[in-house]
């Protein structure tokens, strides 16, 4: 099992930065692939941004140039440095993990673009 847990979300005006992370417990050695992923109200979860073990990182189309996606040096920690935040970036973000064919999911971390 792994567990996942998010911080960093809020509130913040357009244009402005968070920086979201992840730490991931349990059985963490043999996790290969973590990402973010984003819901926002009345749509489907969508990719945002994942970063493989090896370091090979994949962004969706909309936050290409704005968000970076890293991981840490101990811990399995996954962040996501998120800049020019726009409103249609509103969502609860969530931390995925793939590990032996499953995908594992944190509780999610809210993040709100408003003036």
């Amino acid at each position: 099992q792994v567990q996942l847990v998010e911080s960093g979300g809020g509130l913040v005006q357009p244009g402005g930065s968070l920086r979201l992370s992840c730490v991931a417990s349990g059985s963490i050695d043999s996790i290969y692939v973590m990402g973010w992923y984003r819901q926002a109200p009345g749509l489907q979860r969508e990719l945002v941004a994942t970063i493989a073990t090896v370091g090979t990182t994949n962004y969706a189309d909309s936050v290409k140039g704005r968000f970076t996606i890293s991981s840490g040096n101990a811990k399995k920690t996954v962040y996501l440095q998120m800049n020019s935040l726009k409103p249609e970036d509103t969502a609860v973000y969530y931390c995925q993990a793939l590990r032996g064919g499953y995908a594992y999911w944190g509780q999610g971390t809210q993040v709100t673009v408003s003036s």
